[in-house]
């Protein structure tokens, strides 16, 4: 600590994540760090294209007019280390754990850069957190922890992990506007569902499975499903909607860019999801959320459980073995994921969802 001691008064850059749930989880962390009195300056750097995950955050509302600009965006690898090159801060945290970022650190020559010792980059970084191992395997801790002790290499201390997001009344508006053309009455319920994942087919549950969940859902609660994904998941979406015996609507591609997905979940009842970002949307917004799981360690995202249940096989020796294809090709801890668990561990959620929104009745004396 004695290196952070000497830059204290400095200027700090925080380098956020790249995957969409990383960087929703780091947001406790990302507040913290603005309003952090080690440092006279921050600056958070975040990928263009996930910009409006942060865009109207309620942490950036509360920063003072002389820190307009807080949040510095960036696209290509050359353009991030001319960025940290021009900022010259005294500083950087890293949240994502690529070895790239801390490599262009590095090649920026920023003189404190503190992260965790992942990716075979620990010799780039002068301030490291080692995750510990079992059998020379990184052992599966909540990737929320690990955010916010490799910020407590900063200075940097979070009073809790629960993440926070923002959004703009016209975001809202539109959504609605989207959803009315489309026949959802105003004000009527409806399940989000994301089917999609970045990180690979092995996360991918089966859309016939997506659509006999959502039909349970609309059979037990009335509730229509709204179908959503990114830019390449129309196919995806579009058998989901068609799998469906109910009428669900479909949103695909630019109609549901980032800031308008918020929106979607944010005025959702419930959200079904696979293993991916979107589901830290829900957890931002306390939405009830249901996650079906295959391949990834359920450690490294159990945070912010309150409203949210995991469903995943636990009988299969292969799972998880955190592979982007299944490599044995059977994709058994997917296929046959029972759609019935998932509407079961929904009306499992939302019983605790009504129950943490009851009014406390005191007793009388």
């Amino acid at each position: 600590m004695s290196a952070v001691r000497s830059a204290a008064g400095g200027h700090l850059v925080v380098r956020a994540p790249n995957w969409v749930g990383d960087l929703v989880m780091s947001t406790p962390v990302l507040a913290a760090a603005l309003e952090c009195e080690h440092w006279s300056r921050t600056t958070l750097l975040v990928r263009s294209h996930l910009a409006p995950v942060l865009a109207d955050a309620p942490f950036l509302a509360r920063r003072a007019p002389e820190t307009d600009g807080t949040v510095a965006t960036t696209g290509s690898s050359a353009e991030e280390r001319a960025l940290l090159a021009r900022l010259a801060p005294d500083a950087v945290l890293l949240l994502g754990n690529s070895f790239g970022a801390a490599w262009r650190a590095w090649r920026a020559r920023v003189p404190i850069r503190a992260g965790a010792a992942l990716s075979g980059r620990r010799f780039l970084l002068t301030h490291s957190v080692v995750p510990p191992t079992i059998a020379g395997r990184r052992a599966p801790i909540p990737s929320a922890h690990l955010m916010r002790d490799v910020a407590g290499l900063l200075g940097i201390l979070p009073p809790d992990l629960h993440p926070r997001l923002g959004l703009a009344r016209e975001a809202q508006a539109g959504i609605a506007r989207d959803l009315a053309e489309r026949g959802l009455e105003p004000g009527e319920p409806y399940v989000i569902a994301c089917p999609g994942a970045a990180f690979g087919a092995a996360k991918l549950w089966p859309p016939a499975h997506f659509a006999r969940a959502l039909d349970g859902l609309h059979g037990r609660f009335g509730w229509r499903a709204v179908v959503a994904g990114g830019p390449g998941e129309g196919p995806l979406i579009a058998a989901v909607v068609e799998s469906c015996e109910h009428d669900a609507l479909e949103l695909t591609g630019g109609e549901s860019d980032l800031a308008r997905l918020k929106a979607l979940v944010r005025g959702a009842r419930l959200m079904l999801v696979g293993d991916s970002g979107p589901r830290w949307f829900a957890a931002a917004f306390d939405v009830p959320c249901v996650s079906v799981m295959g391949p990834n360690f359920p450690e490294l995202t159990a945070s912010s459980l309150e409203l949210c249940e995991v469903v995943r096989r636990t009988d299969l020796e292969c799972a998880p073995c955190l592979r982007r294809v299944c490599p044995l090709g059977h994709h058994r801890c997917m296929t046959e994921l029972q759609p019935e668990l998932v509407v079961a561990a929904a009306a499992r959620v939302l019983e605790r969802a009504a129950r943490s929104a009851a009014p406390v009745v005191e007793a009388r004396p």
